[in-house]
Order: structure tokens, then C-alpha cells, then sequence
């Protein structure tokens, strides 16, 4: 039986925590029309930033467009952001646990992330970033509504505590449907994998609170943290349940996507997301062996800017699927993902068909 800690990060892929902020002595991005200005608060706010580790700076009108979506694949960035390029930027720490964003909707989208969950880590990581840029330009503050933010969903306190959650057994099920109106009810709202206005997919869903206003940090921490460990226990029982009531068909169903992904001479990204859906539950299982976050990471360097990355030159689509097909086939033979007793039963299958020869 697997440890306590593994079962919750076979569910939990991330946490993350934001923080949007905007400076006193400056218009709102919205109404910033001075270049000069602009480029004066990425200045300061990089100064300050530049004693803690070290930020990779890159200005979104001076970067590619295949630069900024592969930036926008990893979540270091938003669509909002691009919107800005003519007065924004992001300043990144090479391990990619930190992005902030500047003068996006606000003129600071503080972030930080780390696989697995706890909450209570990424915020105190993430209020220090924001202590250090406070003292380079004072926030706006209102000593009755809190932090100041261009949209009122993020007036207060200004935080998104939020949780990358993969659940297949309860999308599968159609068992979200019972989970949203307690979300709704505690102010907490499912989002897609990339934030607000993206899909599902990979049965990947983000939860974070909406209500920033009138409630604390802390509760909401706590309120986040609560609901996650509920949704977490929910999708493990009924795990469970399919095991015990689908076995053959789920053990099927994640042995030819195994097969696919390890075999397939092209794949696109919808049908590669499919499949690597199955791998991760077979191996959450104990149907397949391997890591987990070894295939989280292969998921993202298997969209299509991370494609072009690895390959170090621009792919049409077409090509991108053969490359995503055998990139992805070699790193998944590489990680040994059937097990003993899974590579001992096709054995025996395929000798069964083949009568021994």
C-alpha cells in the first residue's frame, strides 16, 4: 500500500500561490500610456528581486512569439500579459518556481509554485517576493478595502491559493458535478489547467478561492486547503471502486495506452493527453510502475512550443506529431514503466496466442 504522502501526490500535481499587487505612484497598466514609466517600475522591481536569486528578465515586446507561447505552456505567463507587450515583462528564476509577471491587468502577478501540495510553504516563499518588491515601490493600500487591484474579484488581499488536482476517477465517473456547488458555497471555483477561460484536459483541474475580499490570508488557506484534502479523498476512494469494479477494462484501457504511446509513429496532443491520462492512473495504481511528476514533466515538454524547443528549430504540426510520438515513446520505454507482474502476464498472453512458439 502506498504511503499517505504518495497517494496525495498522485493526486495533486501542484500548488500554487498569486499575489496581485499595484504601486501607489503609478496609473493602473489599463490607463499606463508612458513607455518610460513603465519600463521604470520592471527596472525597480528587477533591482529589488535581484538579491534574492536569480531572474531571467524578458520583455514581452522584445521576445518571439514562439518565446512567449513557450513561456505561456509552462505558466510563467498569461494571455493577459501578451495583451500588454507594449509596456510588460516577467522576470523567471531559472528553476521556473517563480514568475512575476509585471504590468499585466495589475502592475504585479507574483507567483510561485511547487509540486506536490502545501499550501503553507508556497505562501511563506511567495510573501517573501512580496516584501522585498513593497520596499522598492510602495503598494497601493486602502486601509478599508485592503490591496488595490484593477478587477474587484481581487481586491482585499489580492491572493489565489490554488491547487492542480488530477482526477480521473471522479471526471470519469461524472462525479464533479456533486463537488462544485460545496466549491461554489466556500467561494472556491474549478478552473481549466491554464486559469480562467481554459478547458480540462489530461482530467486536470485547478481550484482556487474567488473571494478575495473580507477574508483573511489565512482563511483563505485554510478554506483551500480543506477542500482540496476532501476533493483529494474523494477521488481515492473512488479509485478504489473502479479498481475493484472495472479491473480487467481499466487495466486494459491503460495497457493499449501504454502501447500507443510507446509504439505510435505520430500522435497529436489531444490523443497524446488521452493516453498519458491513462499512463499516470495505471501507474497511481500500481498497474504500472514509475514517477509520477517524471511524467508531468513530459507532458508539458510535449506541447507544441516545448516541441520546437527541444527540436531547436520551428515544426509544423504534422511534423510536431511525429516528433511528440517518438520523443515521448523513447522516454517512456527509458522509465520502465511495466511492471514485473504486468511484463509477466503479456508474456504469457503472447505465448497463450501464439501457442509456445
Amino acid at each position: 500500500m502506498a504511503k499517505t504522502s504518495e497517494l496525495y501526490n498522485s493526486v495533486v500535481v501542484s500548488t500554487r500561490i498569486r499575489l496581485a499587487r499595484n504601486f501607489a505612484d503609478y496609473p493602473f497598466p489599463n490607463h499606463l500610456k508612458d513607455v518610460k514609466a513603465a519600463r521604470e517600475i520592471v527596472k525597480l522591481v528587477a533591482a529589488g528581486l535581484s538579491h534574492t536569486e536569480t531572474f531571467d528578465l524578458f520583455y514581452m515586446n522584445s521576445i518571439s512569439d514562439e518565446k512567449a507561447a513557450f513561456l505561456k505552456e509552462r505558466n510563467l505567463i498569461s494571455q493577459d500579459l501578451l495583451g500588454h507587450r507594449s509596456i510588460a515583462a516577467a522576470l523567471v528564476s531559472r528553476d521556473e518556481s517563480i514568475s512575476v509577471m509585471i504590468n499585466e491587468e495589475d502592475h504585479i502577478r507574483e507567483q510561485y509554485f511547487m509540486r506536490g501540495f502545501d499550501l503553507r510553504a508556497v505562501y511563506e516563499r511567495i510573501v517573501g517576493i512580496d516584501e522585498i518588491i513593497s520596499e522598492c515601490i510602495p503598494f497601493a493600500y486602502d486601509d478599508a478595502l485592503g490591496y488595490l487591484t484593477a478587477c474587484p474579484t481581487n481586491l482585499g488581499t489580492g491572493l489565489r491559493a490554488s491547487a492542480m488536482l488530477f482526477l480521473p476517477a471522479l471526471t470519469r465517473r461524472n462525479l464533479m458535478r456533486r463537488i462544485i456547488p460545496e466549491l461554489t458555497r466556500k467561494g472556491l471555483v474549478v478552473r481549466g489547467a491554464f486559469g480562467e477561460g481554459s478547458g480540462t484536459e489530461g482530467e486536470l483541474c485547478q481550484i482556487s478561492n474567488e473571494v478575495t475580499l473580507g477574508i483573511s490570508e489565512d482563511e483563505i488557506l485554510e478554506v483551500v486547503e480543506q477542500m482540496v484534502k476532501t476533493i483529494v479523498e474523494f477521488e481515492l476512494r473512488e479509485r478504489e471502486r473502479m479498481l475493484a469494479e472495472e479491473e480487467i477494462a481499466l487495466t486494459d484501457r491503460i495497457l493499449r495506452a501504454y502501447g500507443t504511446l510507446t509504439n505510435c509513429m505520430r500522435i497529436d496532443l489531444k490523443e497524446f493527453m488521452v493516453k498519458m491520462a491513462d499512463v499516470k492512473l495505471g501507474v497511481a495504481l500500481g498497474i504500472l510502475g514509475g514517477d509520477i511528476p517524471a511524467l508531468d514533466d513530459l507532458i508539458v515538454d510535449m506541447r507544441p512550443a516545448n516541441i520546437n524547443r527541444l527540436n531547436g528549430s520551428l515544426l509544423n504540426q504534422a511534423e510536431q506529431d511525429v516528433y511528440r510520438a517518438e520523443y515521448a515513446g523513447k522516454a517512456l520505454r527509458g522509465m520502465e514503466l511495466l511492471t514485473t507482474k504486468e511484463r509477466n502476464a503479456l508474456q504469457a498472453r503472447s505465448e497463450h496466442c501464439t501457442g509456445g512458439i
